[in-house]
């Protein structure tokens, strides 16, 4: 029985870590079917390590979503390699630290402009830069972290989230018209690199331990990532401008 990826072409940003939803999202699209190139900035070299660990080998390629030089030639480099796209998976997002853990009312404009920029605006010019590869449309997919709360410890990150989801609805209005979906993972906290970064990342994830009607386990990046995989496949048809939990349920969860 063939995967519910077979002959998708899939890029894959923000492959860091074994324990990365990212990671688990290419291989279960490999496993799934798919063919699937990876990005990687500021460490493709650390990229490349990690990706030997997938089912199958995997070209990695430099890319800084704020480098306007790096989305221009991006469509020409993953053309050569794929011939096309039928899929983008968005997982990038990156704050400086004065603008997380507990910081939120003396963070400085430059810094939350950065996060808006790499977390938000980046979901924007990724998919514009591989829009000529995805002639036949196909499905763009992105990680959030539920931004209809202000989470402890989070905070810049949290409207920068705010503002992913908001450009993810946009675009899926501009593209549908060009059969591209534009969806979010809601994804509950995973012990990666990225959740590492968050000072006091452990006060947040403990609400998970009392609130979550289903076991949420940190150590466990791929129920999220099957989520991510479900979206890029073609059971998804008619779903766009969507947001889906994979989040132990907490976000139906008063209290």
């Amino acid at each position: 029985m063939s995967g519910i990826l077979e002959g998708k072409r899939i890029l894959v940003t923000g492959v860091l870590m074994e324990s990365s939803i990212a990671f688990h999202v290419a291989k279960l699209a490999q496993e799934q079917g798919a063919e699937i190139i990876l990005t990687a900035f500021p460490r493709p070299t650390l990229t490349e390590r990690i990706a030997k660990k997938l089912p199958k080998p995997a070209k990695v390629i430099e890319l800084d979503v704020t480098n306007e030089e790096h989305l221009v030639r991006l469509a020409d480099v993953v053309g050569e390699e794929l011939g096309g796209l039928d899929g983008i998976v968005h997982s990038i997002g990156f704050a400086p630290q004065d603008a997380l853990g507990g910081n939120f009312l003396n963070t400085p404009f430059e810094s939350v402009a950065t996060a808006m920029h790499v977390s938000a605006f980046s979901l924007k010019s990724l998919t514009m830069a591989c829009l000529p590869l995805m002639q036949n449309g196909g499905s763009v997919v992105g990680l959030t972290f539920d931004a209809q709360y202000a989470w402890p410890q989070y905070d810049w990150m949290g409207p920068a989230k705010a503002a992913l989801e908001a450009t993810s609805r946009y675009m899926a209005r501009d593209l549908g018209k060009q059969n591209i979906r534009c969806n979010l993972i809601s994804a509950g906290p995973i012990g990666s690199m990225a959740a590492k970064s968050i000072p006091g990342f452990g006060e947040l994830a403990s609400v998970w331990d009392t609130r979550a009607p289903l076991e949420w386990d940190l150590k466990d990046p791929e129920p999220a990532g099957k989520g991510v995989v479900a979206l890029l496949s073609d059971w998804f048809p008619k779903t766009t401008g969507e947001i889906i939990h994979v989040d132990g349920g907490l976000h139906a969860i008063g209290a």
